[in-house]
């Protein structure tokens, strides 16, 4: 079974929206077995649209088109999709009806115009999932195309998503025959290079390769660190975990402490857990980074418990007078270690991160962009330690707070 994604949008084409949907559909089809060989973008033609989608199934035995379900006059999948079906557009009484209810518990008025979302190609059907106005499509082919489908979801990530796993990935594990489980399970991990870890873990994907138990898959992430990814299959559920939890340990024996979490863990959420845990508060000194790292644990939810608050010091003057710093340069280990005390005394905190540095684009006190100190203070004891990223100004400042968290995190676990 092969499946091709084809966006739809001319606003793809002209770089004003990046097309993430695609890279997340490719993504569930390979999580449930599904081929996928090719994907598309073509703009809010209907000609072009008509030309992509034959081709598409041409070379392919389902499509998923996302995008131009919308009530515009520029939305027109589904009459794309209409004429590659050879069939009329009909409306459909139950979609305008729930339409119309959407619009009637948000108290407003129905515009004429989202009629047209209840236009439905002959012989199609209605995604099981509906979570806004745009319904998604369900179109089989017929004649020399017989057994072929083509799907159309909106290009709202969210309704695309909910559309995509209700109703999508289960029909097309029907149609592809497919009974086994396949599960994926992803360890992120932070301090190694994709070719480092990919020299480390050689020779267990060789014998993974021999096997054919599981496969082992990289994904650089940038400032979010590397992720490894482990898919396996398996007739049940609990065997396919077997084969995960056995894969991961193996895993983890031979990268080791790099890693620090599974899934949707971030650092973030890994760091509230384990100063929970250790019935620590923390408090931050953020120069450098200018109240990032703050606004990343802040947007998790329950860091309340634990996190304390954090002070800006841009100017050295205020890392002397907030924090009772001394009068050495504001790039130092000496500066850092006492922001990250001074902070811990200022907003009465167990453990305290400081962090300054230069991120550029010009040099700052005789030190070139990229120059940082991190300071930590835990259990009485003040450390830091200085780096060199040759990075633009936004990855300084991002590199510098996962980098921060992570020495957190590991300080927390030596504890």
């Amino acid at each position: 079974m092969k499946c091709e994604v084809v966006a739809v949008g001319t606003e793809l084409l002209l770089g004003q929206i990046v097309d993430t949907n695609s890279s997340w559909i490719g993504e569930q089809l390979a999580l449930v077995g599904i081929d996928s060989h090719y994907q598309t973008k073509v703009g809010d033609n209907l000609d072009r649209m008509v030309e992509v989608l034959r081709q598409a199934v041409d070379r392919s035995d389902a499509v998923i088109v996302c995008g131009g379900l919308g009530p515009t006059q520029d939305d027109i999948t589904r009459n794309a999709i209409a004429e590659v079906m050879g069939v009329e557009l009909v409306r459909d009484p139950a979609i305008v009806e729930r339409i119309q209810a959407m619009f009637g518990g948000r108290g407003r008025e129905m515009p004429d115009n989202n009629l047209l979302q209840a236009d439905v190609p002959v012989g199609a059907t209605v995604n099981p999932a509906m979570p806004g106005t745009a319904p998604g499509l369900m179109c089989p082919l017929t004649g020399d195309d017989d057994g072929k489908i083509i799907y159309a979801v909106p290009g709202v990530p969210w309704e695309m998503q909910q559309m995509v796993t209700a109703g999508i990935l289960p029909d097309l594990q029907a149609r592809a025959g497919i009974t086994s489980v396949i599960r994926s399970r992803t360890l992120r991990t932070w301090g190694q290079s994709e070719s480092g870890l990919a020299e480390q873990l050689d020779d267990e994907i060789q014998r993974l390769d021999e096997t054919g138990s599981a496969t082992i898959a990289f994904l650089a992430s940038g400032w979010e660190g590397l992720k490894v990814r482990i898919t396996a299959k398996a007739p049940t559920e609990a065997e396919v975990v077997a084969i995960l939890d056995e894969q991961e340990q193996r895993v983890r024996d031979i990268i080791g402490d790099i890693v620090f979490g599974l899934d949707d863990d971030t650092m973030e959420s890994v760091v509230l857990e384990l100063l929970r845990a250790r019935g620590k508060t923390l408090a931050l000194a953020e120069s450098l980074t200018g109240g990032l790292i703050a606004s990343r644990l802040t947007a998790h939810p329950g860091f309340s418990d634990v996190f304390r608050g954090a002070v800006v010091p841009y100017h050295r003057d205020l890392k002397q007078s907030l924090l009772g710093a001394p009068d050495v340069p504001a790039v130092s280990e000496e500066m850092v270690k006492a922001m990250a005390e001074g902070v811990c005394a200022a907003l009465d905190a167990d453990v305290g991160i400081a962090v300054s540095g230069v991120a550029g684009p010009d040099p700052h006190e005789g030190l070139d962009p990229g120059a940082l100190w991190i300071g930590i203070h835990l259990d009485g004891r003040s450390e830091a330690i200085h780096l060199t990223l040759p990075f633009d100004r936004e990855r300084i400042r991002q590199f510098t707070c996962i980098m921060s968290l992570n020495l957190l995190r590991t300080r927390l676990l030596e504890a």
